[in-house]
C-alpha cells in the first residue's frame, strides 16, 4: 500500500513535551516540574456532584451545544468574571479547552488563510491550523517585552491573506499576561485589519497582579473574538475533560455542526460537576491560586540564588529562566539535568523557535517536591559554572 498516510499529517512533529516525558516514564525517582496539570485534587464537592449525577442515572447525550444549565452559568461567570455578556446560543461545551481551539480553525479557516501564532506557546495552535489548511505565521515574542504581544509586532506580521490571531494569554509557557493597555493597542490594529482573535484564557483565573483582562471585553471586539476556556486549570478538572467556545452566533453555529460530526456532546457527569464548581467553586480557586502564588515567589527566590535570570511570570503556573549562559540548546540542558539529577522540566523550544535557551519550569507542584527539584537543579547549575570557569 502507498500513500496510505495523509502527507499533511505525517507532516506534523510530535509533542516536544510528550517526547521528552516518554523518556522519563522509563526513569525512576525523578521529580517532574514538568506537567502543567494541577497537583490538586478536584475539590470534593463537584465531584460529589459528578458521583451524584451518574447514581441518579444521568448517563444520556445532553444537546450536542451541551447542557442548557452549564452554558447559562458559562455566561453567568462571564459577565462578573470578564464582563462579557453571552447567551447560551453564544456557548459551546467541549471535550477540553483543545477541542474548542481545533473547531474554532476548522469553521473559521480557507485554504491559504493565514493563522498569526506569538511563540513561545502552547503546542497545539500551529498543527490545528496545519490540519484547518491554514497557513501559520509565527510571531516570535521577546524577552525584553516580558514575552507578551505588542501592536507593532502584530502589525509587522499582517498580510492581505490574515484571518485570525491567536492570543495565548495568560501564557504557557511563560507565564506572560496582557494588561489592558497591552490589549487595546492590539484591538485597534485587529479592527483596522478586520481580522479575527482566537482568546485562549484558559489560564485567566490564575493571574497574581490584579484580574485578567479579556479582549473580548473591549470596545468592538466580542463580535469578532472566540473566547475558549475551561475547567482544568483553575478547578483542578483535569481529567474530566470539559471546556467552552463563546463568540459570535453564527460561528458557534457552525462549531457546533462540526463538534456534533465528530464528537456528539461532551461527557454528561462532566457537564453536571462544572455546575457545581461554577456556582460554588470560587472560594476553592482562590485557595488554589493564593498556593501557586507562594510557589510562583519561591521559584523565583530559587533562580535568584541559582544566578538564573527569569522575568517575573504574573499568570498561569509556569516561569521561563533563560539558560543561554551556558552555551547549549534547552533540550542537552534538560536532559542532563534529567540524567545527573533526576529532574525533569521541559526544553522552550518545544513551544516554538524561540523558546530555545529557556526553560519550562511548572510550580503545580507541592513546595515540598519544588524545593528537593530545585536543591538538584542548584546543585546542577553551580557543576556548570564550575566547569565553564576552568
Amino acid at each position: 500500500m502507498k500513500n496510505v498516510i495523509s502527507d499533511k499529517v505525517l507532516g506534523l512533529q510530535p509533542s516536544g513535551i510528550r517526547k521528552f516525558f516518554d523518556i522519563v516514564s522509563e526513569m525512576d525517582d525523578v521529580i517532574s516540574l514538568g506537567v502543567g496539570e494541577p497537583d490538586f485534587d478536584t475539590p470534593w464537592h463537584i465531584r460529589d456532584e459528578g458521583i451524584y449525577s451518574l447514581e441518579r442515572g444521568r448517563t444520556f447525550y445532553t444537546s450536542n451545544a451541551g447542557l442548557k444549565e452549564l452554558r447559562e452559568e458559562i455566561c453567568r461567570y462571564l459577565s462578573r468574571r470578564c464582563k462579557v455578556d453571552y447567551t447560551i446560543d453564544e456557548a459551546l461545551i467541549t471535550v477540553g479547552g483543545s477541542e474548542a481551539i481545533d473547531l474554532a480553525m476548522r469553521v473559521l479557516l480557507n485554504p491559504g488563510d493565514e493563522v498569526l501564532i506569538p511563540q513561545p506557546s502552547f503546542v497545539s495552535y500551529l498543527p490545528c491550523a496545519v490540519l484547518a489548511d491554514g497557513v501559520p505565521v509565527v510571531i516570535n515574542l521577546k524577552a525584553e517585552n516580558e514575552f507578551r504581544l505588542t501592536a507593532q509586532e502584530l502589525e509587522d506580521a499582517i498580510t492581505d491573506k490574515t484571518k485570525l490571531l491567536v492570543l495565548p494569554f495568560p501564557n504557557n509557557p511563560t507565564g506572560a499576561v496582557m494588561t489592558r493597555e497591552d490589549l487595546e493597542a492590539i484591538a485597534e490594529v485587529i479592527i483596522r485589519h478586520d481580522i479575527y482573535v482566537l482568546s485562549d484564557e484558559i489560564y485567566s483565573e490564575l493571574t497574581y497582579a490584579g484580574d485578567h483582562v479579556s479582549i473580548a471585553s473591549l470596545p468592538g471586539m466580542k463580535e469578532r473574538t472566540i473566547t475558549m476556556n475551561g475547567f482544568s486549570k483553575a478547578y483542578a478538572m483535569t481529567g474530566w475533560r470539559l471546556g467552552y467556545a463563546c463568540g459570535p452566533r453564527e460561528i458557534i453555529k457552525q462549531m457546533t455542526k462540526v463538534h456534533q460530526f465528530a464528537i456528539m456532546c461532551a461527557p454528561t457527569n462532566s457537564q453536571y460537576a462544572a455546575v457545581e464548581a461554577l456556582r460554588n467553586g470560587d472560594d476553592d480557586v482562590i485557595k488554589m491560586r493564593e498556593s501557586y502564588n507562594g510557589r510562583r515567589r519561591y521559584l523565583l527566590h530559587a533562580f535568584a540564588e541559582m544566578g538564573l535570570p527569569c522575568f517575573e511570570p504574573l499568570g498561569a503556573f509556569y516561569a521561563f529562566p533563560c539558560i543561554k549562559e551556558f552555551g547549549m540548546t534547552s533540550d542537552e540542558f534538560a536532559s542532563r539535568l534529567l540524567k545527573e539529577e533526576k529532574v525533569a522540566v521541559v526544553p522552550g523550544s518545544a513551544f516554538g523557535e524561540c523558546g530555545e535557551g529557556y526553560l519550562r519550569i511548572s510550580y503545580a507542584y507541592s513546595l515540598e517536591d519544588l524545593k528537593k527539584a530545585l536543591d538538584r537543579m542548584a546543585d546542577f547549575v553551580k557543576r556548570l559554572k564550575e566547569e565553564g570557569s576552568r
